[in-house]
């Protein structure tokens, strides 16, 4: 099987190599890719050392599987040209998501849906995918109303340059900002740019990409979405209303056998989730259950996950093995 991996020198890339190794996917062929300026450049991955190419190389090589974490621009530019020779692509960017005939996949929750014509297949968002995992059995038992979510988004969802800015300030240096205003000592309820009706671009991917996923576009969803001063890990507080009554017990029960998630939630203990202890995880980690005292049917609960891991590299990389369990790739 040949894997190539488009825009492995950016953090995600390099997360995916990671995750690919852990995974142990049987790889007969790696092709790693990346912007021109990166083309040549050597990579060490798995006691190997290998050159950058470019994506028109990359196409060359024919590969069974390319995974794209390059931004929008390179993967409606490219992705189209993979799938041509009977590649499958899993774009990691915003590109494809909300195409109506393209798939938007957490494998837990809609990857019996794929099938052999796939060949784009979009990746969620980092922040929506955690808070449909969680969510995807409460939604099966007690159908979804209505969600409120309220992100705390990790600088690392801005890149390299973003980490950057926070480490030069927090060391009282001149840096370029990637924000608007300083991100150390602070937080914006700013991700990503604002559209015309004053949501950002993050929010308005929470609504929309939950309703795909959920396949319930009459599910009412409000979301803010806020950058905090966290080096890794996003967490989101979450009031979601069911159609019908629940008890907590049997949340806990529901969400503890909710394959990729973790339960903590045990307050007694001071035990809940903290992105501080998700960096570097592949699981979901829910906690602060809590019924709403305002209203019926009304859940409160808190998430978190590495949003470079299972919101990003990690899921991308179960859709790939998935692929080759399904037999759509040689193994």
């Amino acid at each position: 099987m040949k894997l190539a991996i488009i825009g492995v020198s950016g953090l995600v890339g390099n997360i995916m190599l990671k995750v690919l190794k852990e995974q142990n996917l049987n790889v007969e062929e790696l092709i790693l890719s990346a912007s021109e300026r990166s083309v040549g450049k050597d990579i060490k991955y798995n006691q190997r050392t290998y050159k950058i190419v470019s994506v028109d190389e990359a196409i060359q090589k024919k590969p069974d599987i390319a995974i794209f974490s390059a931004g929008s621009e390179v993967s409606l530019s490219y992705a189209p040209r993979f799938a041509q020779i009977g590649c499958f692509v899993i774009d990691n960017s915003s590109a494809w998501r909300m195409d109506t005939s393209k798939k938007l996949i957490v494998p837990e929750i809609n990857g019996h849906e794929l099938t052999q014509n796939d060949k784009i297949i979009a990746n969620p968002n980092c922040s929506t995918i955690q808070m449909v995992l969680a969510l995807s059995n409460l939604h099966l038992q007690y159908k979804i109303k209505r969600i409120v979510v309220s992100t705390y988004q990790s600088i690392s969802g801005s890149g390299q340059r973003a980490i950057q800015q926070f480490e030069g300030e927090r060391k009282n240096q001149e840096v370029n900002r990637v924000y608007p205003y300083p991100i150390d000592k602070n937080c914006l309820p700013h991700c990503d740019d604002f559209t015309d009706n004053g949501y950002t671009k993050e929010e308005i991917k929470l609504i929309n990409e939950t309703r795909k996923i959920f396949g319930d576009d009459q599910i009412k969803i409000s979301a803010t979405a806020v950058r905090v001063p966290v080096t890794g890990g996003h967490s989101e507080s979450v009031n979601v209303e069911f159609e019908n009554d629940f008890n907590l017990s049997d949340i806990r029960e529901i969400i503890s056998n909710t394959n990729g998630v973790v339960l903590q939630d045990n307050i007694q203990n001071n035990i809940y989730p903290m992105p501080i202890m998700a960096e570097g995880q592949d699981a979901v980690f829910v906690g602060r259950l809590r019924k709403d005292l305002s209203q019926k049917n009304t859940l409160n609960m808190w998430i978190v996950a590495d949003n470079l891991r299972k919101g990003a590299a990690t899921n991308t990389i179960q859709i790939a093995k998935l692929l080759m369990q399904k037999g759509f790739v040689k193994n």
